[in-house]
């Protein structure tokens, strides 16, 4: 129980669902309020399928290019280190994303559900918790339970995106962001320390 509720907010630091409402809401501030749920929905499904989608095809891609475990693990962990500190130092999620929106007709994909949900540390994170090596295929299956779930919580913040907004403002969603950037910067660090550890031990 205690791994699981681990994961649960290892998930929410990675995905950040709170700090994808001021980028959905720039997103479709031209829309009325049936089509902005049919896009929060939409995108919310659309990300999950990408994350699905590594989940079960990355390993196998990168076993397939013959990179080791050790090797992932430190390129990974550096990967989600430097987007954590994007979210720690930068100007935060929302800012750097609501930079990204140039056409208002295809915003379901490009930027709400990628990169803002399935961003590309949610993407690394997704494939270092779902290693063949290291879990179960219990164990990934919950982590994929894991995951649907906390693209379902983002779902449902999208979808009362304005009233999230007004209840904790720009400034509150910032700094939440950047609570959440600090967990992932520590789940980063583990990775790399437990890939070193393999390769030594493997010399």
């Amino acid at each position: 129980m205690k791994e699981i509720i681990t994961s649960i907010f290892f998930m929410i630091a990675v995905i950040d669902p709170i700090g994808s409402v001021p980028v959905y809401l720039e997103a479709t501030k031209h829309f009325d309020e049936k089509h902005k749920r049919k896009i929060a929905i939409r995108a919310s499904l659309v990300a999950f399928a990408i994350l699905l989608f590594f989940i079960i095809i990355g390993q196998v891609i990168l076993e397939g290019m013959n990179i080791k475990l050790y090797a992932f693990q430190v390129s990974g962990g550096l990967i989600l280190f430097l987007f954590a500190l994007s979210m720690i130092f930068g100007s935060g999620k929302p800012a750097s994303e609501k930079e990204l929106i140039n056409d208002y007709k295809h915003v379901t994909i490009f930027p709400v559900a990628i990169p803002s949900i399935a961003s590309p540390g949610a993407i690394m994170a997704v494939v270092l918790m779902t290693d063949n090596h290291i879990y179960t295929l219990q164990q990934q299956a919950i982590t994929t339970f894991l995951v649907m779930l906390v693209i379902g919580l983002t779902a449902l913040l999208l979808l009362v995106a304005n009233v999230v907004q007004k209840r904790i403002g720009d400034y509150g969603i910032t700094v939440i962001s950047k609570i959440m950037g600090l967990i992932l910067a520590s789940y980063a660090v583990q990775s790399i320390l437990s890939g070193m550890k393999d390769y030594i031990q493997m010399l």
